[in-house]
Order: structure tokens, then sequence, then C-alpha cells
């Protein structure tokens, strides 16, 4: 579906906003730059600023949270002959498939440079700890919704933590290397083959290219 002149408005201002914030962390550090300046390097007022994002740190991992109801509907949704760990692999190809078409492009400085920011910014840290495992205990409970009396919350935690985390550092790494933003993609989508074949099937060597 062709997208509409207001949601490429959005897209692009929302785009704008993030590309202004990166920029400018990198430049004087994430504490000492302020919404009103991420709103005039973007050309828009705070108020547009607060219609994006409750607070700087969300311009950072403004993707992590979107849709996330799509993953969610596809555990609940699990088929008659799928193990716990097919229903969660499934879930997260689906997720990607639906969320990716409407990521906009970022180079990979961007990439890489939000990287180093998230690691290296001890507000950024937690933050993204929080939320990483804020999702990681809500894709659980979801998980032992679909298979009741037949998988423990040990597992499910377990399952949902091996997944999540090696998708999350493959990403990372990624984008520190400087590669794009679809080799990041294709890292992500290794991790997960790794997290759900096991660690013993994994290759000894991938590059990504």
């Amino acid at each position: 579906m062709e997208e509409s002149r207001r949601a490429r408005k959005k897209r692009l201002t929302r785009q704008r906003i993030i590309s202004a914030a990166i920029r400018l962390f990198e430049q004087q550090g994430y504490d000492e730059t302020t919404v009103a300046e991420i709103a005039e390097a973007a050309d828009v007022d705070t108020k547009t600023f607060f219609n994006y994002f409750r607070t700087k740190a969300e311009v950072l991992f403004n993707e992590l949270d979107l849709e996330l109801d799509v993953l969610l509907a596809a555990i609940a949704g699990r088929r008659p002959e799928e193990s716990p760990g097919q229903v969660l692999r499934r879930a997260v190809q689906e997720y990607a498939t639906h969320r990716r078409p409407n990521v906009p492009r970022r180079e990979p400085a961007e990439l890489s440079a939000a990287a180093r920011l998230a690691l290296t910014t001890p507000t950024l840290q937690a933050k993204g700890l929080h939320l990483l495992l804020d999702l990681q205990q809500r894709i659980a409970a979801e998980l032992l919704k679909a298979f009741p009396g037949a998988l423990d919350p040990v597992t499910a935690a377990a399952m949902t933590g091996a997944v999540l985390g090696a998708i999350q550092q493959a990403s990372v790494t990624s984008a520190q290397l400087g590669r794009s933003q679809d080799q990041l993609w294709e890292a992500a989508a290794h991790a997960l083959d790794v997290a759900t074949y096991g660690l013993l099937s994994a290759p000894q060597r991938f590059d990504g290219q």
C-alpha cells in the first residue's frame, strides 16, 4: 500500500529528530544535550519532539517496543505441531518481516554512533537494560500462556533470554563494525539461527557479507 503524504511527513520528521539527536549526543555528550537543542537542530519545536518521544533517551530506543503486539500475537497463535522453540523462532521472524519495511534507512555511521552511545553512556545503559528485561518478561509470559502446563517459567525465561540476547549482541556488534543496515539485519537473523538451532551448530565464521 502506498504511503500517504501525512505518514511520509511524520516518518521523515521522526527520522530528522533521531539524526539530529545522535549527532548532538556525539558532539557534546548525551547528558549535556537538551531536548530544546535537539528540536532546534531538527527544525521542529519542543512540542513536536514530545509528540514523537516522551524523553530524549527514547530517541535511541525508539524501535524496541514498536508494534510488539505483532510478535505477541504470533506466539499466541501457536500451531498444534509447534514446539516452544519453533513458536518463538517463527514469532521473531514474522515480527521482523512486518517491521523492517517500515524502518527508516540509516547509514552505517549513524548505526555505529547509536551503538556507541548506548554502550558508553550510563543513563542509556540503564535504559537499554530495563527495556530489554521488560521485553523478555513480556515475551516469556506470552510463551507460557501458549503452552499451559507444558512449559515452566524458568525454561521460558531462558529461551527468551537466549534469543533476544543473541539478537541484541549480534546487532550491536554489527553496528560497531560499521556495517550497513541490511548487514545488521543479516547478523540478527544469524543470531536467531545460533540461538534456536544451538551453539554446537554455529559455524566457526560469519562475515555477514
